[in-house]
């Protein structure tokens, strides 16, 4: 028999060490006995698996730790980690947020209560406004509202921040949503948003869809992605229109 957690948080990491926040960890696992946390370390090569080590044995039966010796990327890291959680233990929500915790597991984990509303797909957006604390490097902010622009459109839905690392989803969009590999590394959020609109029709898929301002988001480092990416990220917006258009 399966062990069950309401919530799964999936943590895809990368040379993390320098950036844990150790004690955080500690906390929401002590405070939240009904969450799992499962960290994906992708490839790292600083101190991040001793580091995770450390926090599963602080508390072993809310920990899962999948390790590859090489550096999958993003999505494949996310992916894989929901696809281990699935054959591993039964959930009623999952997703994924960064390691840093730009975004608290607090505030992750309180977009399972909006899923009652009969959303199947919750995403954080980095909207800065009264009463929010967001906090972003201004040039990353600018390219970030570039991409997110360029791909609502590509996506035909008004949406203000796809690429916020922060996502839940319920039972029914697991499987249509990571059952395949994705095309990019670093725009899989992008088809996710497709995968969705796909398997349920546009209309119905955006209906259960709920973008939700965050009340805090601190830019803690320096993005994973290369500059070099950015001309790439054109190729790999194309593939994926082509591929979701069909």
């Amino acid at each position: 028999m399966m062990i069950k957690f309401e919530v799964i948080a999936i943590i895809p990491c990368y040379n993390e060490g320098k950036k844990f926040l150790t004690d955080d960890y500690k906390r929401f696992l002590l405070e939240n006995p009904d969450t799992l946390i499962c960290f994906v370390n992708d490839g790292s090569k600083d101190s991040t698996i001793e580091i995770l080590m450390h926090i599963q044995n602080y508390n072993s039966s809310q920990v899962e730790i999948v390790t590859y010796d090489i550096n999958l990327g993003k999505a494949e890291a996310v992916r894989k980690g929901v696809l281990h959680c699935q054959d591993k233990f039964a959930f009623e929500y999952i997703g994924f947020l960064d390691a840093d915790l730009s975004v608290s597991l607090e505030e992750f984990k309180s977009f399972k209560e909006l899923f009652k509303s009969g959303y199947s797909f919750c995403f954080g957006s980095r909207i800065a406004r009264v009463g929010s604390n967001i906090q972003r490097k201004r040039i990353r902010f600018l390219i970030g509202r570039f991409i997110a622009t360029l791909i609502s459109n590509i996506l035909s839905i008004k949406v203000y921040d796809t690429q916020c690392g922060c996502k839940m989803f319920g039972l029914d969009v697991v499987n249509p949503v990571f059952s395949k590999p994705f095309i990019s590394k670093w725009l899989f959020d992008v088809e996710i948003f497709f995968r969705i609109i796909n398997f349920y029709g546009k209309e119905q898929g955006l209906m259960r869809m709920l973008e939700v301002p965050l009340l805090s988001w601190i830019d803690r480092g320096d993005s994973k992605v290369k500059m070099t990416y950015f001309f790439k990220l054109f190729l790999d917006l194309y593939q994926i229109k082509k591929k979701y258009s069909k």
